[in-house]
């Protein structure tokens, strides 16, 4: 059984110390220092127990991406830092390191235009903006995988930088075993390494699944129950504990507003899916409002096409998972 990836955060007087530690099996913890400067924070973490996730292992290229579906627990995490020295290579090439030593297998390994620059980056998952960003003109993706079989564990990491706005970004999506049952831990701690004491836990994503409005306010979540036929908007009944808990939150929380963000599958043409996706998420709106009594003043309805997968779309399985419609918090205080 996998332990869970952890990324502790030290605060110092000048740097920032982020420690990103997994483990596989028996095998000995990954344990990684890397130096940032100060003011690295996570913007987003979504987590799914039970899940799929279609990871690159080869570049966009011919009109098409290499990808593997793996199952299994999916965790979805993004952090935004100062851009560093040396950039995206130097947040990569340390984490890079440290994986290999703790006998992570890289699969692939591509920076910017050996990726397949535009046409990888939105055939890709990515934590939708502010929370990731991606610079098309400068970042880098790492694909690896620990252990074979049913119990392997794949993880990718997604590293670029925002063009004048001097930030970094950094996303890292990893699949392990649906049974992993300890939480990954965010921790912060305002001791200097030179104390060698443990950080705090501030916060964690636990094994089963977040309510609701935890995982909306920490980035996003999808709308569970939801389902759409190739090419279709109409929204079946269906849904209604994951719709009701969306109301309830905008009802106990009016001053958050929140965007519906309608997702297809990859048939059709990238103009046609947008307009799709827009009115699945129009329809999602509609219902709220006129069955369950939400603010429409509150709730935005957009589109993303097939420019954000959440599985693979050469299956019939993940076609039909990559028609959804998720929500996200759009209020910034």
């Amino acid at each position: 059984m996998d332990n869970p990836i952890r990324l502790a955060v030290c605060i110092l007087r000048r740097p920032v110390v982020w420690a990103l530690a997994a483990a596989v099996g028996a095998g000995p913890a990954l344990a990684l220092d890397v130096t940032f400067p100060l003011g690295a924070e996570r913007t987003a973490v979504r987590v799914e127990r039970l899940g799929s996730y279609a990871l690159p292992i080869g570049p966009w290229a011919d009109g098409s991406m290499v990808t593997q579906n793996t199952e299994g627990r999916v965790e979805q995490t993004a952090w935004r830092l100062p851009a560093p020295e040396g950039g995206t290579l130097a947040v990569l090439a340390p984490l890079r390191a440290a994986l290999l030593a703790d006998g992570w297998q890289v699969v692939f390994d591509c920076e910017t235009a050996s990726c397949g620059g535009f046409d990888f980056r939105y055939s890709t998952q990515v934590l939708p903006e502010p929370a990731m960003h991606v610079d098309l003109g400068d970042f880098r993706f790492l694909a690896a995988r620990n252990g074979t079989g049913p119990d392997a564990s794949h993880l990718s990491l997604l590293v670029s930088r925002s063009d004048g706005a001097g930030t970094g970004h950094v996303q890292m999506i990893r699949v392990g075993p649906a049974a992993v049952d300890a939480p990954t831990q965010i921790a912060v701690s305002s001791k200097s390494t030179s104390d060698q004491t443990l950080p705090t836990p501030v916060a964690a994503v636990r094994a089963e699944p977040a309510p609701l409005d935890e995982a909306l306010e920490n980035g996003s979540v999808v709308l569970d129950g939801l389902e759409f036929a190739t090419g279709a908007a109409d929204l079946a009944q269906g849904a209604d504990a994951a719709l009701a808990a969306l109301a309830a939150y905008l009802a106990a929380n009016p001053s958050r507003s929140i965007a519906l963000v309608g997702h297809t599958d990859a048939s059709g043409s990238l103009e046609a899916n947008v307009a799709l996706s827009r009115r699945r998420a129009e329809a999602v709106r509609a219902r709220l409002i006129a069955e369950l009594g939400a603010d429409g003043g509150r709730i935005l309805a957009l589109g993303a096409g097939f420019m954000a997968p959440r599985a693979s779309n050469l299956t019939d399985e993940g076609r039909a998972a990559n028609r959804r419609v998720e929500a996200m918090l759009t209020s910034t205080r």
